[in-house]
């Protein structure tokens, strides 16, 4: 393919002036086999360039493990957007945000109890040369400049709104060239960060999703010559949960992208498909309140989380079609779907009867954090016997993200970190009592200096205002739920329960989870982890749910399995969320959260209010 050219005029391509119209698709949040259909629907609305992150924490999830395959196949993607005609701007981070768990930086990083992460600090750029030095060398041959889709790479991501130290971005930029990236390299940022995140001799972009005339401005007043590029241009937004669903309005997006694409600048849409934050992968912001992000990407994008074209689909080709060729074909139609209701969840394996197949305790004198324990994801089992019976006050020092309480096996209590809970009050029943703590990471923090988010509990515990000591810290990362014994039609368990059931289908098929009367939990079909669930919305599954796409789908039973957290759950703030940057207008609505399928039963911590959900 031909190789971006950066002149003071704007971008060539082949020595021709050249506009890039991208959008966002990140590869690692949709299923493989349907990297092509949402290539083809980019294309078909006239986007001649797709955009896509590189996750971190996914691809090196320990030091000494580097992956490249299935979901995480990058060369494979990038080989299908080049037989789709299609160019790549490529992201890779280290740190990429993106509403990802630790915007990308893998957990084994915090490990180190005072490294400095996105900085100089010798520890950091030793894993990110290492880093690099896997990634990017299978991905030589994908760059422009090798023939490849790849135009351009960015460095860094947003780093104007975390810092100032251009030597950092300088580093980076030199590790990105030592390793053979001779394409294009630029740096974005909000309008208001550009002298702080951009790096001289580089190109700057600008990221808005709206005043889209105010924030090229901005961007010229900072780089007086060269091309205008909008690198995020937010079409619509993310959600939380507790809060209400984000959609911006079709066509005022539709008039904005009008009003940026007349001004001659190049632009990548965020998101053209958003698809899904699976398992335990979704991040958090925290902006003095934590607010832990949903599994859905939706994003109001033209290309919703099914993969079916929106209204904001039609309009956004539309607008391109004024300023770029579109191609004739027609607008894709919605893919199909199935339903089967009434499967019923007929065999549970309680959580505390199963601690031995799901996780190894480590003793201490004081509770583990989930990095001491060398864990990415999911929750930890804290637990210590009480000294005397009667009633107590206990004090935990920090709560990430939130616990359960459990004394003897029986639910005293409920602490959250978004709501700023650290004490709770019971009884202890008699001497020696077992208190255990069942700690859940509900995603660690993306943008911010709060990305040094380590989880589980953190400081000391005190019991009346005497510390305990003596401590398991078993860790859950519930990777793998082969090991549990299953009990058919047993009596309701009191506490976390996995519950499983068969659904068999007679056609393949698109589908959505309906979970009325559950409460809180995780949701695995075939053993692959779709992701969290939780009755406090924004998603409510009676109109949308857990999406499991067509591929790797059997006709055959498939197992599944749902985890409501607990019985108690406790009230919750509707307060709007400070934005992690400006946000669109919200509104009320649920939204979906497709998953992928693959082996096993899902999990549930306290029997719902009614035994089956409908698919």
């Amino acid at each position: 393919m031909p190789v971006l050219q950066i002149t003071d005029e704007g971008f060539r391509l082949d020595d021709q002036p050249f506009r890039i119209i991208s959008g966002g698709l990140h590869y690692f949040r949709v299923h493989p086999d349907l990297w092509a259909d949402r290539l083809r629907k980019a294309r078909l609305m006239g986007l001649n360039t797709v955009e896509t992150y590189v996750p971190w924490n996914l691809h090196q999830p320990r030091p000494d493990e580097f992956r490249l395959d299935g979901g995480l196949d990058l060369p494979a993607f990038l080989d299908l957007a080049a037989a789709e005609g299609l160019h790549v701007l490529l992201r890779p981070g280290p740190y990429i945000c993106a509403e990802w768990e630790g915007g990308g930086l893998p957990s084994w990083l915090l490990a180190d109890p005072d490294i400095l992460l996105r900085s100089q600090d010798p520890r950091y750029l030793a894993a990110v040369d290492d880093f690099f030095g896997r990634l990017l060398p299978p991905l030589r041959r994908h760059l422009s400049t090798n023939g490849g889709p790849v135009l351009a790479v960015q460095i860094e991501n947003e780093y104007g709104a975390y810092d100032d130290d251009t030597a950092h971005l300088a580093h980076l930029a030199q590790l990105l060239r030592r390793y053979g990236v001779d394409v294009p390299l630029f740096t974005c940022d909000q309008p208001g960060d550009l002298a702080r995140g951009s790096l001289p001799g580089f190109l700057a972009t600008a990221n808005f999703g709206s005043r889209s005339e105010q924030g090229l401005a901005a961007l010229r007043a900072h780089q007086p010559a060269g091309p205008l590029m909008c690198t995020e241009f937010w079409i619509g937004w993310f959600d939380r949960w507790g809060g209400h669903h984000v959609v911006r309005d079709p066509a005022q997006a539709a008039q904005e992208l009008d009003t940026l694409l007349a001004t001659g600048a190049s632009v990548n849409l965020y998101m053209f498909h958003g698809g899904t934050s699976f398992g335990f992968t979704n991040g958090a912001n925290d902006k003095h309140t934590y607010r832990p992000t949903v599994g859905s990407y939706d994003y109001d994008s033209p290309l919703d989380e099914a993969g079916d074209p929106t209204e904001k689909y039609e309009a956004f080709r539309q607008v391109i079609a004024k300023y770029a060729p579109v191609p004739s074909e027609p607008v894709p139609a919605p893919g199909p779907k199935t339903a089967a209701a009434g499967i019923r969840l007929s065999a549970g394996a309680p959580l505390f009867a199963n601690l031995a197949a799901l996780g190894t305790a480590v003793v201490s004198e004081r509770p583990l954090t989930m990095e001491q324990l060398g864990q990415d994801f999911g929750f930890v089992l804290y637990e210590c016997a009480l000294p005397a019976a009667g009633p107590v006050l206990l004090e935990l020092g920090t709560v990430h993200d939130r616990a359960q309480v459990f004394v003897d096996g029986q639910p005293v209590g409920v602490l959250e970190r978004e709501n700023h809970e650290r004490a709770v009050a019971f009884t202890v029943p008699r001497e020696g009592s077992l208190l255990s703590l069942l700690v859940e990471n509900q995603g660690r923090v993306n943008y911010g200096s709060g990305i040094h988010d380590r989880k589980g509990l953190l400081g000391r515990v005190m019991l009346d205002g005497t510390e305990l000591t003596g401590w398991t810290s078993r860790p859950l990362p519930l990777g793998s739920l082969d090991g549990l014994a299953f009990t058919e039609d047993g009596p309701a368990q009191v506490g976390p329960t996995f519950h499983r059931g068969t659904v068999h289908l007679d056609e393949v098929a698109d589908t959505f989870l309906h979970l009325p009367g559950w409460t809180k939990g995780n949701v695995w079909v075939n053993g692959f982890h779709l992701g969290r669930h939780w009755s406090r919305g924004p998603r409510h599954c009676a109109a949308g749910g857990i999406r499991r796409p067509r591929p790797r789908r059997r006709r055959s039973p498939d197992s599944g399995g749902a985890k409501p957290h607990e019985g108690i759950v406790p009230g919750e703030s509707r307060r709007a969320a400070d934005g992690q940057r400006r946000e669109p207008v919200r509104r009320g609505g649920a939204r979906r959260l497709p998953g992928v399928p693959a082996t096993g039963p899902l999990l549930a911590t306290t029997p719902p209010k009614r035994d089956k959900w409908g698919v």
